[in-house]
């Protein structure tokens, strides 16, 4: 395990491979594992980097009032830190969100965007009613003691998650935080990002799983309305983490579109 300290945080990653720097941002409730077919599959062409954000993993807990500005800052810190920028920078689902900051705040660090399955927030994505619901729901699941705790959401997967990666879903579901998962649901339901999409010009990839049921393909389309040339990759019969259901297909976008601009 590697770790950087940022403002009195230690930040936990993975870094394997050897070539243009591709940074790979999680979503909520899990850490750096969750990119597993990535860093194995990807790191013959590039130096792959998975952090485990504040809050998560084997990183520091976040302090009181962390909010996404923080994420962003932080992950510009490791970005600044490894001496790697400016990256091709991926995020998924909450990650996504994350990352869309990243560019706000420091886009000189940002050479390409690759965003999978996320949102531009909840407020910036959903209905408001599609919202109030989620938001109910995470209050009853973190009000439940922490041995019945599970921060599986649900429609995850377009079916049942393969075989071969329950264990991994299992260990990092005993892994999670309650109460960063409650702060990162809070600042997703709270947030609106659409005001920055018609400004992003560096080359944009949207990866979306076809049967995505908590970002379906209609948020997609409006990202790629959105978003100045944005390219859009559907990927065949997955939910919403498509990196997992579908990781050759998934693998062989983010390899070409970095080779495209690398």
């Amino acid at each position: 395990m590697a770790t950087v300290q940022v403002g009195g945080l230690e930040i936990a990653y993975d870094r394997v491979g050897q070539g243009p720097p591709l940074v790979l941002v999680h979503g909520a409730a899990v850490y750096a594992r969750i990119w597993q077919p990535q860093l194995s599959g990807l790191a013959d062409e590039f130096t792959v980097v998975a952090w485990d954000e504040p809050g998560s993993g084997r990183s520091s807990g976040i302090p009181p009032g962390f909010g996404l500005a923080d994420y962003a800052d932080c992950l510009a810190a490791l970005i600044e830190g490894l001496r790697l920028g400016p990256v091709h920078v991926a995020g998924l689902s909450w990650g996504g969100t994350v990352v869309l900051e990243l560019y706000r705040r420091h886009p000189s660090l940002v050479k390409t965007l690759l965003l999978a399955d996320t949102y531009a927030g909840w407020k910036g994505s959903l209905p408001p009613e599609e919202v109030a619901a989620r938001v109910e729901g995470v209050q009853r699941m973190l009000a439940l003691p922490r041995d019945r705790f599970d921060p599986t959401l649900p429609g995850l997967f377009a079916g049942e998650p393969p075989g071969e990666l329950v264990p991994l879903l299992d260990a990092m579901a005993r892994d999670a935080r309650p109460e960063t998962l409650g702060a990162q649901l809070s600042i997703m339901a709270g947030t609106d990002q659409n005001d920055l999409l018609p400004g992003i010009t560096v080359p944009t990839l949207l990866l979306w799983g076809e049967l995505d049921a908590r970002s379906p393909l209609s948020v997609a389309h409006a990202f790629r309305a959105a978003i100045p040339g944005a390219e859009l990759v559907v990927l065949p019969g997955a939910g919403h983490v498509s990196n997992l259901e579908r990781p050759q297909d998934f693998n062989r976008a983010v390899r070409a579109f970095c080779r495209a601009h690398s």
